[in-house]
């Protein structure tokens, strides 16, 4: 599985977590279906255990927004993206940023993508 594909399928995982009450485990087997795909739980696990400092960060970097008034598939494109960002050495922080930006454009809008831009951007400079 491409790293794209596993990044949409930790944003599935974290959409369902956030609308249901759900464990990270059964969101990934909902989407999963019996693969195994490590990425994914890495995402997943990640965004789950850091989820107050990335909201911190994200909420640092909202300009006349709060973060409970973002929809929940913006928010958690964030969160996959902060969590890449400030976590995860082996991924450019540039990567993270146009990634986050094209699967928004596919799950959300084109202005969900500016703004994930502008915010992902804000935490690349300034963390």
């Amino acid at each position: 599985m491409k790293r794209r594909e596993a990044r949409e399928r930790a944003l599935q995982a974290l959409f369902q977590m956030e609308l249901n009450e759900m464990t990270a485990e059964q969101a990934i087997e909902n989407i999963m279906d019996g693969e195994e795909e490590a990425y994914v739980e890495k995402l997943v696990f990640g965004v789950t255990e850091h989820k107050q400092a990335l909201d911190e960060k994200i909420t640092a970097h909202l300009d006349n927004w709060k973060l409970d008034r973002l929809n929940k598939v913006d928010l958690s494109i964030l969160r996959v993206g902060a969590f890449e960002m400030l976590f995860l050495d082996d991924v450019p922080d540039r990567v993270s940023l146009n990634e986050s930006i094209e699967i928004a454009k596919v799950y959300s809008d084109e202005k969900a993508s500016k703004f994930i831009n502008g915010v992902l951007a804000n935490i690349a400079k300034n963390d």
